[in-house]
């Protein structure tokens, strides 16, 4: 029996409490090191275990535990509450299975809900099926705290910063508290963060979701969603949540998120930093409006990021003119695929509203910085502007 299958649910290596970001997430959750086996088991594929006697143990059915899932819930659990036991993480079959298994595990009909109203563009559709439950929606925007205004007598107050796609950033401590303070809930997806740019639980947080698609995951070859929330009564119907609807993520996929994991620092560093880069040179084009990164000094939410993230994220945005010069700009570009998604090596744009759903003018651009050379990725930038004006 491999060490994946002999593990259990419990502890593995324990990562000293002073570890800087790489060395935590190169040895996030892998299991006690046992002679002659993997360091990283492979997947597990099972639908089913050896269950003699009475139905107890970590593992009985595939639809409700793995040992590839333990691994990855153990690892992604070290980076967004590190150094405690108190909290832990479920892994989901996308991002949206975790949005969902937060909204619908912990709203009832007649209680009410704080979406913003600038956030994911699948969040209306989530609104939506809500109030088909009888649950009451309320939105606003995520910039200046604005959530607050709509915050009386809400259950769950559901946080996205930054939000996707216009990068405001809100303060989660003090939306935090005073949801505390009547009894709320809150939920805060940190998606463009990554745990390496933001801990929500710190803040005071109850939830951490975040699509590990995107920055996570990092290679664009991954469909999965997480939980992170400190144990108990709520963490409990998110697991049932889970079960229910077996919005369950597969073994490989799984496991290549684990294996990706152990990159993440180096590729949020070198993303992050070329993203801050690449906004330091569009700010000084004439055709280039309403840019927006955290990171900038200048930028709106620079502030209330500079108090809570670690790091400013991957994702810079910014509005051409026009539709069509925003068509031609991505069409111009040679190291930068136009491609929905973020977080990825490789550099990704898009013209967002083309999906409809987001209040963003038309020549809205949403840039996502992979990890290819700065100065080849902002020399193909500036070319691209160049080559779009005619």
């Amino acid at each position: 029996m491999n060490e994946a299958t002999s593990m259990g649910a419990g502890h593995g290596p324990v990562v000293p409490g002073g570890a800087g970001d790489g060395t935590r997430a190169v040895r996030a959750g892998l299991p006690e090191p046992v002679k002659h086996e993997p360091t990283l088991p492979g997947p597990v594929f099972a639908a089913h275990f050896h269950l003699p006697g009475d139905p107890t143990g970590p593992y009985t059915y595939g639809r409700d535990e793995n040992p590839t899932w333990t691994l990855l819930e153990r690892a992604i659990r070290e980076l967004e509450v590190p150094g405690r036991d108190d909290a832990e993480t479920l892994v989901f079959a996308s991002g949206m299975a975790a949005i969902s298994s937060v909204l619908f595990s912990q709203l009832r009909a007649g209680d009410a809900v704080v979406l913003p109203d600038d956030g994911y563009q699948a969040l209306p559709l989530v609104g939506a099926q809500l109030e088909a439950y009888g649950i009451e929606v309320r939105t606003a925007p995520t910039g200046g705290d604005a959530q607050l205004e709509v915050l009386d007598g809400a259950k769950l107050l559901w946080i996205e910063t930054p939000s996707n796609p216009g990068l405001d950033v809100c303060d989660v401590r003090r939306l935090a508290e005073a949801a505390h303070a009547q009894g709320a809930l809150v939920a805060v997806d940190n998606t463009l963060a990554t745990p390496l740019g933001q801990l929500p639980l710190e803040l005071g947080a109850d939830f951490s979701v975040a699509s590990g698609t995107k920055q996570l995951t990092g290679h664009g070859d991954v469909l999965l969603g997480y939980v992170t929330g400190r144990k108990g009564e709520a963490m409990a119907a998110v697991r049932r949540w889970r079960k229910i609807a077996g919005a369950i993520p597969g073994p490989m996929e799984a496991w290549l998120a684990h294996r990706s994991i152990a990159t993440l620092q180096l590729r949020v560093d070198r993303q992050n930093a070329t993203a801050l880069t690449l906004a330091r040179a569009l700010r000084e084009r004439p055709e280039v409006s309403d840019l927006r990164y955290p990171g900038l000094p200048e930028d709106p939410s620079h502030k209330t990021a500079s108090q809570q993230m670690r790091r400013y994220g991957c994702v810079v945005s910014f509005t051409l003119p026009s539709r069509a010069r925003a068509d031609r700009f991505l069409d111009a570009l040679r190291l930068v695929d136009d491609a929905t998604s973020f977080g990825g090596v490789r550099s990704t744009a898009e013209r967002r509203g083309r999906w409809g759903g987001d209040a963003v003018p038309e020549g809205f651009v949403r840039f996502s910085v992979g990890a290819e050379d700065p100065a080849d990725l902002v020399a193909d930038v500036l070319r691209a502007l160049d080559a779009s004006a005619v």
